[in-house]
């Protein structure tokens, strides 16, 4: 089991794509500061994070599927602005920024809904081969489930999965800052295509 974010990162895409049969949770309460409203992209001066702002509320007591998203401010112009100046110049960017576009011009209600079809777009861009697969009750997450990697990944603690090791690949400002591992799987498509599987399957590390 993983939680799903928003454009998750590389080593929650790496679990994903070598997992078959690995089940997205689907029954919890919205956690705060994690990667379910936000990601991590290169932009020119280095790592640049990006969040969705969501209703105001109890989020944490909120059932996943139903934490709303909030358009009082232009999040989505900042958003997709903010991914132009840093993919603008990738190799990919034109063959994917037509079709990412209207993810960023169309008001989705919920946050898991959107969070869902951007993978959806993403995993086909990249050729993944498998399904996915939803919870369908909340079991509350323990490490003697081999297959619960819940809360595993964190925005404060980057690399950190014990099942990644990340594979440096060419990025837009790589030269400027080095290589940055770990950030959204944003990144590695428009920098790697659909050749990102390749990437996936080495910077992963028999899980647990």
């Amino acid at each position: 089991m993983l939680e799903l974010g928003y454009l998750p990162p590389v080593s929650w895409m790496c679990l994903l794509w070598n997992t078959p049969q690995l089940k997205i949770e689907a029954c919890e309460h919205f956690q705060k500061g994690s990667y379910r409203n936000r990601c991590h992209i290169a932009g020119p001066n280095g790592v640049q994070r990006l969040s969705i702002p969501l209703f105001k509320g109890k989020h944490q007591q909120t059932a996943i599927r139903e934490v709303r998203i909030a358009y009082d401010t232009p999040w989505q112009r900042l958003h997709w602005r903010s991914i132009l100046a840093a993919y603008g110049n990738a190799p990919y960017f034109e063959h994917y920024a037509d079709g990412l576009a209207p993810f960023y011009q169309k008001n989705h209600t919920f946050l898991f809904d959107f969070n869902l079809l951007l993978l959806e777009y993403v995993l086909q861009k990249i050729n993944f081969q498998g399904s996915l697969h939803f919870t369908e009750t909340f079991e509350v997450p323990t490490s003697a489930v081999s297959d619960d990697y819940r809360n595993q990944l964190s925005p404060k603690q980057p690399t950190a999965a014990t099942w990644f090791q990340p594979t440096p690949y060419a990025q837009v400002f790589m030269e400027r800052s080095g290589f940055l591992p770990d950030l959204s799987v944003l990144d590695l498509l428009f920098c790697y295509g659909k050749q990102s599987g390749k990437i996936l399957e080495s910077s992963f590390l028999t899980a647990k």
